[in-house]
């Protein structure tokens, strides 16, 4: 880039010279005809660059190298006489006892040419630093992708043999305490939390394949995650969420165990945030476009730093921790479901709000 700066500054030294030689030349010109005018002819015919010959009030006597129809066309030549004396060029005298006149000139294109050429590097070179930086970050995000996917599908393996072995034993208890109402009641608690992890599972190891969506409603969703976190959480946590409207549904096209998996994340999250105390909210509203979930709570909150971080892989404000739950659920709604999840306000000491936004399903008649 520098280089070229130093091309076109030298260029542009050459072509004043050369000005100055056709000045001298048209001025050789005007006096009696000697080898002088002869040379002075030829050096004229050799002279490439755009210039305007005027006297000395600057009307225009004739001009050159513009192009054959442009050197005749008067107010073509008045623009350019005008655009010169306001770019700044300064006029070549000829003075002598024969003339008074002036040569107006112009950079020729290829100056223009190589004026322009470092903007042009710069810009292409900004071409090749941001595809370089793009082919990076796509590399960087199909790893992580690829991570993702392998680390479902390992967790989703770990777990199927536990599960079934859990399975076994559930069905074994049950004989055992089929006399017992109490323990049965907890058995099908259990049985109930063994086949949610069960299709859990199942969904995640089928991460990286395209999900199956199916028409749910929002509120019938809000309502399951309650009762079954209703049954785990402490009895001092107050669970606030819609009643079911007696006009419409809405329908929302979401995989119905990941869309509970986030939910219940969520949740876990608030009684965390709560220690044992306090209450945890859902609100739904809409658009003409989309339905939005507000899941809040009444826990300790979260600095704009820490909620600025709270979606990246392995950021936790808790102190055991692993930061994948909401890094996991941004994935699922984001990726999975086309919608959006994200902190809508939160304050230390003043709890957190949650939204998930989510398409409105396209209802078939």
């Amino acid at each position: 880039m520098l280089y070229t700066t130093f091309l076109a500054t030298k260029l542009k030294e050459g072509e004043e010279k050369s000005v100055q030689l056709y000045a001298r030349a048209i001025e050789d010109l005007t006096k009696a005809s000697d080898v002088t005018n002869d040379i002075s002819l030829q050096l004229t015919q050799d002279f490439k660059i755009p210039a305007i010959l005027t006297d000395n009030k600057d009307n225009i006597i004739t001009a050159v190298n513009f192009s054959d129809e442009l050197n005749e066309d008067t107010l073509f030549l008045k623009d350019q006489l005008k655009e010169i004396k306001s770019n700044g060029y300064k006029p070549i005298d000829i003075k002598d006892e024969f003339v008074n006149q002036k040569v107006y000139y112009k950079n020729s294109r290829l100056y223009t040419y190589l004026t322009y050429f470092p903007y042009i590097q710069l810009l292409l070179l900004s071409v090749f630093i941001g595809m370089g930086y793009l082919g990076i970050s796509a590399a960087r995000k199909s790893e992580q992708n690829r991570l993702w996917v392998g680390m479902a599908k390992e967790t989703a393996h770990q777990l199927g043999t536990p599960i079934s072995a859990i399975i076994a034993w559930i069905e074994h208890l049950k004989v055992m305490a089929e006399d017992d109402p109490d323990q049965m009641e907890v058995l099908s608690e259990l049985n109930n939390d063994v086949q949610k992890l069960e299709r859990v599972a199942d969904r995640f190891s089928k991460i990286g394949s395209i999900p199956v969506l199916t028409q749910n409603d929002v509120y019938q969703l809000l309502e399951n995650t309650r009762i079954y976190m209703g049954k785990r959480a402490p009895r001092k946590v107050e669970f606030v969420f819609p009643q079911f409207p007696n006009d419409q549904l809405i329908k929302i096209s979401v995989n119905a165990p990941l869309f509970d998996w986030v939910l219940e994340n969520l949740i876990r999250n608030a009684l965390d945030a709560m220690e044992g105390k306090g209450v945890i909210g859902a609100e739904v509203y809409e658009d003409p476009n989309n339905v939005f979930i507000d899941i809040s709570d009444t826990g300790k909150g979260m600095t704009s730093k820490q909620a600025g971080n709270i979606f990246k892989p392995g950021f936790t404000t808790k102190a055991r921790g692993w930061g994948l739950g909401l890094s996991l659920s941004k994935r699922i709604i984001e990726e999975y479901h086309g919608g959006k999840i994200f902190v809508k306000k939160t304050s230390p000491g003043k709890g957190t709000t949650f939204t998930i936004r989510l398409p409105k399903a396209v209802v078939k008649h």
